[in-house]
């Protein structure tokens, strides 16, 4: 398969304007033409050879993938595969298509919710994301083979250097489809977030692709919010773990 005659937009293209009663896929929508948001590494010509690491699927089209109903057997949300072989997003049509991430149709992360002390002293740790610079949960996707556990204290550990191996999760808070700003019609993002609770904050170093880790008060998700403003903003895919985790802790 060859690029030629396909013209891409910008990874962070917005995507065309998909009017809330189109987005469905159960309804037909005459003339849809969503932008293809495929990065280089991501075509056709790129996936010839070594690729890496974090392409799990190497090739360009997901017609080229076999076993998609063991995926969905698997899928953290369910989804539809239409009758070319394209996995859909369960949230309907994006306005985009192609692929921005490892894995077409559903690609699983785990993200690890810590927060130490309690009432007005309490603390969240969060990770400067280098790809946005967006505040997040140092969390990531879950690899091959691997559960949405171990991967929770595994991306933990590797973002911040905080290993919480011995501890065992106060909650699962979420296992949801996430509103990622890499998501088009055929490839998105689901997430495991698991809460833990610790009695003091412990030391957090920035490594891997973080490029800062801090620990910031949580009193309220309002306010969590409003300081993060000052520091680059809070990654809003986030939004609804940050809420849950604020429900749970009351």
């Amino acid at each position: 398969m060859t690029d030629t005659n396909t013209t891409y937009g910008p990874a962070d293209h917005p995507g065309v304007d998909v009017p809330t009663e189109l987005r469905s896929w159960d309804t037909d929508h005459a003339g849809y033409a969503p932008v293809d948001i495929t990065p280089p590494e991501l075509r056709a010509a790129a996936l010839t050879g070594d690729v890496e690491a974090w392409i799990t699927d190497p090739v360009a089209t997901p017609t080229e993938i076999t076993g998609w109903e063991a995926r969905q057997e698997l899928a953290l949300v369910p989804f539809e595969v239409d009758a070319a072989g394209y996995p859909l997003n369960p949230i309907g049509r994006t306005g985009r298509s192609g692929r921005n991430l490892g894995s077409w149709g559903e690609n699983q992360a785990a993200d690890p919710v810590v927060v130490a002390g309690t009432g007005s002293e309490r603390r969240v740790l969060l990770i400067q994301r280098s790809d946005i610079g967006k505040w997040a949960f140092p969390g990531g996707m879950v690899d091959p083979g691997e559960t949405a556990p171990a991967a929770v204290v595994r991306e933990l550990q590797e973002e911040t250097g905080v290993d919480l191996t011995d501890q065992t999760p106060s909650a699962i808070l979420t296992r949801s489809y996430v509103a990622d700003w890499r998501a088009t019609d055929h490839a998105w993002v689901t997430s495991t977030a698991a809460l833990y609770l610790l009695p003091d904050v412990l030391p957090a170093v920035a490594a891997d692709d973080a490029a800062d880790a801090k620990w910031f008060p949580f009193v309220s998700v309002a306010q969590l919010a409003e300081d993060l403003e000052a520091h680059g903003g809070l990654y809003e895919a986030h939004l609804p773990i940050l809420t849950a985790a604020a429900d749970h802790l009351g």
